[in-house]
């Protein structure tokens, strides 16, 4: 499953990649399954950044569901994380960062950024909102360079990959709680009173 051509309007994305997710959508028990994980890789790689992931956020923390970088850029991991209020994820959902930054050592909030381990460069960030209206975590990539190409359309893209992204968890948190008998049942839910 391939993304051919990124230079789509951003609402034309959307349309083509729901349709190959969702086309798929049965097929891993993962909130973030492997079809996602192809979409954030080629979307790295069309901003040439060095970092893609989506992160969740549960009880204060921000957890790495999944990471994609460039060879020889592993610079955070799946399954990592650590405390919210430490990270860039958290200055944009509080609105001190905005979504799309081609430099943060440069910007004027660089000040109020939590310290990172290694410098950040070029970054891009947006919320992850699920259909009940719950921020389930953020779809960001970075680089440690700064890149002054990166645009409003750039950020765009990545918010599509979000609302696709959140559509999909929709779709596996409400299976994972349809009850055992639905499961089992070919046309859906069972009829009242049949058992």
């Amino acid at each position: 499953m391939a993304i051919h051509n990124w230079d789509y309007a951003p609402e034309a994305l959307e349309v083509q990649v729901s349709e190959l997710l969702l086309a798929t959508a049965d097929r891993s028990d993962e909130l973030v399954d492997e079809n996602v994980r192809l979409v954030l890789q080629e979307l790295r790689q069309h901003l040439n950044m060095e970092v893609i992931f989506v992160s969740e956020i549960r009880n204060g923390q921000r957890m790495f569901q999944h990471v994609d970088t460039a060879p020889g850029k592993e610079l955070i991991a799946t399954g990592g994380g650590g405390p919210l209020e430490e990270s860039f994820c958290q200055c944009v959902l509080d609105g001190v960062l905005p979504g799309l930054v081609h430099d943060a050592a440069t910007h004027p909030a660089f000040s109020k950024l939590p310290a990172t381990p290694f410098r950040v460069g070029a970054h891009l960030s947006t919320p992850i909102v699920l259909a009940s209206g719950k921020v389930y975590g953020t779809l960001c990539c970075f680089s440690q360079a700064a890149d002054e190409s990166l645009t409003a359309k750039d950020l765009q893209k990545l918010e599509c990959v979000a609302r696709i992204t959140a559509r999909r968890i929709d779709i596996k948190q409400a299976q994972q709680l349809q009850p055992a008998e639905e499961k089992r049942t070919p046309f859906g839910p069972a009829y009242p009173g049949k058992r």
